[in-house]
């Protein structure tokens, strides 16, 4: 299998590149402008603006009409009918290919922000069954991951949930995403408790900064 880059770009969103194409996952208001520009693939996990920037998808999309999305039910509404043909509906249990990546979907709810707040649909993605990202959930794939994007820090997440999450999906590593709202003072707090206490390699990328996987 040829050689994966990831590159980290601001809060949940990461763009995988492999043998000249590039996948992009949830490219939101919190991430660059340009974050989805050049992609060949997105992956949406949830209709929340950290998420889903509706009018940066767009302009990716208009950019380069070879450019496809796959998604969940709640953001292909919004945008499907302007590009016939181009936004695929997933759920949890599908599998699909999107430039080149192999991919599989696994959740089905975003987690509990607070019991009187609705819960909304949310997916992750396996990509090469190696890299999950889960959106906003803590769901377990059932299948090894090699690497876990791993939501750090949420309105709906504590620091003991995260810890017990990467036990509990038990990756060679993980990577932190999510992680507009954690402060420079805070992050060595949580690099300290999650790498002491998470039982695997974990590490945080600037954005724009990369690895080989």
């Amino acid at each position: 299998m040829p050689l994966m880059k990831l590159t980290k770009m601001s809060h949940a969103c990461v763009r995988l590149e492999k043998g000249g194409r590039t996948l992009v996952v949830d490219p939101g208001g919190f991430s660059e402008h340009d974050a989805a520009l050049g992609a060949d693939a997105v992956l949406v996990t949830h209709e929340h603006p950290d998420h889903f920037d509706e009018g940066r998808l767009r302009a990716a999309l208009e950019a380069d009409p070879g450019v496809a999305v796959w998604t969940l039910r709640s953001v292909a509404e919004r945008i499907s009918a302007a590009f016939p043909g181009r936004v695929h509906t997933v759920g949890h249990g599908d599998t699909f290919t999107a430039a080149g990546f192999d991919v599989q979907v696994h959740g089905e709810l975003h987690a509990v922000i607070h019991p009187d707040i609705p819960r909304i649909t949310n997916i992750g993605f396996l990509v090469d069954g190696s890299v999950f990202h889960p959106g906003d959930a803590l769901t377990v794939p059932d299948h090894p991951v090699d690497t876990l994007m791993l939501p750090v820090m949420a309105p709906w997440s504590k620091i003991s949930e995260v810890i017990d999450y990467v036990r509990e999906v038990g990756p060679r590593r993980a990577i932190d995403i999510h992680d507009a709202l954690l402060t420079d003072l805070a992050r060595p707090i949580y690099d300290r408790q999650i790498g002491a206490l998470g039982g695997t390699d974990h590490g945080r990328l600037t954005p724009g900064q990369a690895t080989d996987l």
